[in-house]
């Protein structure tokens, strides 16, 4: 199958979204698809209009000169047509964020030229569900032939909500590399060591994390607990301000970004991964961390409750108050602690990237019979 994958933001722009759809790009090239890749993001050596390789995919830069170099660009349709058609692909597939205008212009275009198209979002859509259902464009979308996905069934809530019943929205988790995060042994000193990655922004609730840690110790003031944060963004400086306020220098680290083989080398070091963040589509950081073992601390209404279970592989919460509770249980109860552990380290994930490319297939395969069959009421109604 020829894929044409599109997305506002990719690589070497670093995010979420890029990162995945890279890997996905990868995977589905490794199971013998065809991939090329379209993007508003300027690639390597500021390259705008052009098409460069990473990895051996071939990505198609269409971007302008914007502050910051935002990944827009409202001229880029055109050119976009006249490639896809070029390139006879067998299907379309765009990666939704919350505004995602190039991933938008390129589901009109896939959809105006008839290409089997297949629609995933990345983002959960808290308050803007309801000014982006009024616009009409997700049902739109379906009614043309669209197969809609979500990676996980909290993102998946308000995008069904939008299409309306005759328009399922499946779920399309993201995938991980399970050599990659292999559980390995761990050393019991008797600290225990919290940890979590993430961007550190305002929707990540990096300050949220320290408040709910510190008062976790003040809780079980008899165990040595510790909170350590990777990752960087705009937060950074409040972060440490924050910190300094609660005298947490011996408790709290945040040496910033780190690589995939570092991430794994402090999760083996760790005994608990907390995923603060209430609109977490899904939570990639935390399956990583619950692959290497480790048990999960996150909201209920996150996305990372699509593969933690309460009490099996983590604990969920419905709120602060009750983040706190669980985060006391795992301190406070050894035998929990390392029964969730064990049972991480003997019991893989299920989002493992062979299991979600055939999902994508299967995805790709929905759309395509959704567009015949649209052809097929268009030529009955003439």
């Amino acid at each position: 199958m020829k894929v044409a994958l599109l997305s506002d933001c990719y690589l070497p722009r670093l995010g979420g979204i890029e990162v995945q759809v890279h890997d996905l790009a990868r995977h589905l090239q490794a199971a013998g698809h065809e991939v090329e890749v379209f993007t508003a993001t300027i690639g390597p050596a500021h390259l705008r209009i052009g098409t460069d390789r990473l990895d051996g995919i071939p990505v198609h830069r269409l971007a302008i000169t914007l502050p910051k170099d935002f990944p827009i660009n409202p001229f880029a349709p055109r050119t976009l047509r006249h490639m896809l058609q070029a390139g006879r692909f067998d299907v379309g597939h765009a990666h939704m964020g919350v505004v995602s205008p190039f991933a938008m212009d390129c589901v009109r275009v896939t959809q105006g030229l008839g290409l089997p198209t297949a629609v995933t979002w990345h983002s959960v859509h808290g308050r803007s569900a309801d000014w982006i259902g009024l616009t009409g464009y997700v049902r739109r979308w379906g009614a043309r032939g669209a197969a809609l996905s979500a990676v996980s069934t909290v993102a998946a809530a308000p995008i069904q909500r939008m299409a309306g019943p005759g328009y399922p929205v499946h779920l399309l988790p993201n995938g991980i590399e399970g050599s990659d995060w292999a559980p390995g042994t761990r050393e019991d000193d008797g600290v225990i060591r919290m940890i979590s990655a993430m961007r550190l922004s305002r929707r990540k609730r990096p300050l949220a994390l320290l408040e709910l840690v510190d008062e976790v110790r003040r809780r079980v003031p008899e165990r040595d607990v510790r909170l350590e944060i990777l990752g960087d963004g705009e937060l950074r400086p409040r972060l440490e301000r924050r910190a300094a306020e609660l005298d947490a220098g011996e408790w709290f680290n945040a040496p910033g970004r780190m690589t995939r083989k570092q991430l794994r080398e402090r999760y083996l070091a760790s005994d608990v991964y907390i995923s603060p963040a209430t609109f977490e589509a899904f939570g990639i950081a935390a399956l990583e961390a619950r692959t290497t073992g480790l048990p999960v601390v996150a909201p209920r209404r996150s996305g990372v409750s699509t593969f933690i279970a309460h009490g099996v592989n983590g604990l969920l919460a419905g709120n602060d108050l009750g983040m706190v509770e669980a985060l006391v249980r795992l301190v406070s109860d050894d035998r929990l602690r390392r029964r969730i552990t064990e049972h991480n380290t003997a019991q893989q994930p299920l989002e493992s990237w062979p299991s979600v490319v055939e999902l994508v297939t299967a995805e790709y395969q929905r759309a395509q019979r959704l567009e015949r069959r649209r052809r097929d009421l268009q030529i009955a109604t003439r």
